[in-house]
């Protein structure tokens, strides 16, 4: 087709770095791995007292452990606020048996406990985090694999292939010789690790273990990069724990046996078996497949009876039987159930449903979002606590977790027919997935707004929060009739994800409210991107060949989205600073799409003749998402030899990345593609699985229309940006003070009504 070049002028220009073009430079031997640990380091003089504790929440029969489960030692050590993730502490063998360790802290719990004494403590009775754990080579590492010739670009080939090089680094294995012995009341040591017989790749960063649906898009990556045995180890793994629990935790941890995570289990056994036509794996995943999907019918199913059309239909939820704190975030679970400076103080039996919630909101995948939220906004931005108490995730029906039910079924009917095997069995699953489809349409599908909404049983009613989920359905095979019926209506699906790409820098965002949490504005994470590619490709060519719908004359991308569809009116949008003004764009009419160019957005490649509106908005999304990692990655230190130059060291201060060599963040800026997501009940963190399984599916499923992105100036950036980030600081300097303060109110309640 007939390539239309775009010209960026000098003033869009001017605030962006170019990438240069060159030869790629040849692979490198696999990096060597070292896994830091962290030293306790309270924030209080070690002198000081603990403060006062609230009553122990009841012990968890599923996490047995006096140690890494709920009880004084783990209420304790994260009082003491030892380490700044609570994760920290849990990922941490024991050094001596579990009844030494158990002893030593009934030692100093005799007297008035002190920030020394719980230093002393651990560094004498646990090792490093995650030392249970080895860096494995790849075996069948190849450093050209076969997709990056679908890559026409140069730098984007050669950004690809540095990302297939990450696999490298995140690979793990059981590590034999520092395993501690299953249960706690014999060996010399104690673990929360779920040991796995077969090798796996982990997110990165403090999530170090195999993790159930992050898995699902690094599977994406690994199939992309020619690594099909390490796609059979993971799912080995995942049949291990089906096996050993009758379902798939959450992660590779004991603190995760309470729950699971988005069941994508069969899409990534269907996913393998037609790539690598591997159908002896069926032979034990067949019958475990099954097991999987029992667990979420007898576990996570209800009935639901629809206001609409009076129909009752069995829908899936997401629902934790739990009553205290999760281990990896007991001190925020317990500063979010016991902070004083709330009006009204929680019940026992309170407190108990908030930490379900709690733990049901971490099983959806989605930790935390204003959609499970019953006041979103209570507490504004800078204090989530408020919000967080109203979670109402064990009453919604989730739009994404049916859909995916509903496909997971449907798949498996289709691997038993692909084996002759089993045809009463693949009826049962198609009856099973038509009442998913019937119920995801009654339920959730908004004929005149053209979304899909979470159901509310507490409502008995669909809720009005917009969010990436409504684009998991059409991802899953469920396409409306008014999708199907013109192509103003299939556009019109789309059309806040066209508004996003004129409209914003970056991709597209969980949400478009702003809450503090990290599943909203503005956080565009990756699996997302890639639901919203494969959503559109699902579409049929009949209602998707126009071209792209244009606003009237005075309006912006923002008049094109049908109305109510958003929940969010035009002026309460996230605003878009303008790089080197110091403001945001306005938010109304056309000058509130500037991104937008003749037939394309800036960082959305180039416009081709005859293009269809779903063609463009893959190209512009799938380019916009490419920008998105390679230009945080090289803002944060990457390079590429004899091709993409690091950045000066000056530049580099700008992201306090002097000393580092790039991050692939686990999410991103909807506004800033320099920048990762924010909010959240711990750091960014980098390394990053899904992010990477993204990248790779993208470069090898739109390579032909991917273009070298243009990078915004850090310097030009961070002169008017200073205001912003000081204040971002100043926040979060606040944010660590007002715990600290939440943990002393909690002990002076705890001492007035002793």
């Amino acid at each position: 087709m007939h390539q239309t070049q775009v010209v960026l002028t000098a003033a869009l220009l001017q605030c962006a770095r170019a990438l240069p073009q060159a030869a790629p430079s040849s692979a490198t031997a696999p990096p060597s791995i070292t896994i830091s640990t962290a030293i306790a380091s309270p924030s209080l003089p070690l002198s000081s007292a603990l403060p006062s504790q609230v009553p122990l929440p009841p012990a968890q029969a599923w996490c047995p452990s006096r140690i890494f489960c709920a009880g004084a030692l783990l209420q304790t050590v994260n009082l003491a606020r030892a380490y700044a993730d609570s994760k920290t502490f849990v990922d941490k063998p024991t050094s001596k048996s579990s009844q030494q360790v158990l002893s030593d802290f009934a030692a100093i719990s005799n007297s008035t406990i002190t920030e020394g004494a719980v230093v002393n403590f651990l560094d004498n009775d646990f090792r490093g985090e995650g030392l249970e754990l080895e860096a494995v080579a790849l075996a069948d590492f190849n450093a050209q694999p076969a997709f990056l010739s679908n890559v026409s670009d140069t730098l984007v080939k050669a950004f690809s292939q540095t990302v297939h090089g990450f696999w490298t680094q995140l690979i793990r294995n059981t590590n034999d010789s520092a395993l501690c012995p299953e249960g706690t009341e014999s060996g010399s040591c104690e673990s929360s690790l779920i040991p796995l017989n077969h090798s796996f790749v982990v997110p990165g960063g403090r999530f170090r273990e195999q993790y159930y649906w992050d898995s699902y898009w690094i599977v994406q990556g690994l199939i992309e990069s020619g690594l099909f045995s390490t796609v059979n180890d993971t799912l080995q793994n995942f049949m291990d724990e089906l096996e050993n629990f009758g379902f798939i935790p959450n992660g590779g941890r004991i603190y995760y046996l309470n729950r699971s995570q988005p069941p994508l289990f069969i899409h990534m056994l269907a996913d393998y078996v037609a790539a690598s036509n591997d159908t002896s794996i069926l032979k034990r995943a067949l019958p475990l497949a099954e097991v999987e999907l029992k667990w979420w019918a007898e576990n996570r199913t209800l009935n639901v009876t629809s206001p609409y059309t009076n129909q009752t239909y069995a829908m899936a939820h997401y629902a934790v039987n739990n009553t205290a704190p999760r281990p990896e975030s007991y001190l925020e679970d317990y500063l979010t159930a016991n902070d004083p400076t709330l009006a009204t103080p929680l019940t026992e039996q309170q407190r108990a449903d908030l930490y379900a919630e709690l733990a049901s909101g971490a099983e959806t995948g989605w930790d935390y979002s204003s959609r499970w939220m019953a006041q979103p906004l209570a507490g504004g931005s800078n204090n989530t606590n408020p919000a967080l108490r109203t979670l109402n995730v064990r009453k919604t029906i989730p739009v994404c977790l049916n859909s995916i039910l509903y496909k997971a079924h449907s798949l498996l009917a289709d691997l038993y027919d692909a084996q002759n095997e089993n045809s009463s069995a693949a009826q049962a699953h198609r009856s099973t997935a038509a009442t998913f489809r019937a119920g995801i349409l009654d339920l959730l599908w908004d004929p005149s707004k053209l979304a899909f909404y979470d159901f509310n049983l507490t409502s008995n009613a669909r809720n009005s929060i917009y969010t990436a989920a409504t684009f998991y359905p059409l991802w899953n095979g469920i396409i409306p009739d008014e999708v199907l019926s013109s192509s103003e209506k299939a556009f019109g699906t789309f059309a806040a994800l066209n508004m996003v790409l004129n409209r914003y820098n970056g991709t597209l965002p969980v949400t478009f409210i702003e809450t503090g949490q990290q599943w909203d504005a503005p956080n565009a994470w990756p699996p997302h991107q890639y639901i919203a590619l494969e959503a559109l490709r699902a579409l049929p060519s009949n209602v998707t060949s126009g071209a792209l719908p244009t606003p009237d004359s005075g309006k912006s991308t923002f008049d094109l989205i049908p109305s109510g569809q958003i929940g969010v009116d035009e002026a309460a949008l996230p605003g878009q600073p303008i790089s080197g003004s110091g403001v945001n764009a306005t938010k109304s009419g056309p000058g509130a799409d500037i991104n937008k160019l003749n037939g394309t957005v800036i960082n959305g490649g180039n416009a081709t003749s005859g293009e269809g509106w779903a063609a463009a908005l893959q190209r512009e999304l799938a380019n916009r998402y490419v920008a998105s990692v390679l230009c945080s990655w090289h803002a944060t230190g990457g390079e590429i030899p004899n091709l993409l130059p690091r950045l000066s060291d000056q530049e580099l201060n700008v992201t306090q990345s002097v000393n580092n060599t790039g991050n692939m963040f686990e999410k991103f800026s909807m506004s800033d593609i320099d920048s990762a997501g924010r909010g959240g009940e711990y750091t960014v963190q980098a390394g990053f699985g899904w992010t990477n399984g993204a990248l790779l599916w993208v470069a090898s499923t739109y390579g032909d229309v991917l273009v070298a992105p243009s990078c915004p100036d850090l310097l030009v950036q961070s002169q008017t940006s200073t205001t912003s980030t000081n204040h971002k600081n100043a926040a979060a300097s606040t944010g660590a003070v007002s715990a600290l303060t939440i943990i002393l109110a909690v002990a002076a309640t705890t001492l007035l009504n002793m």
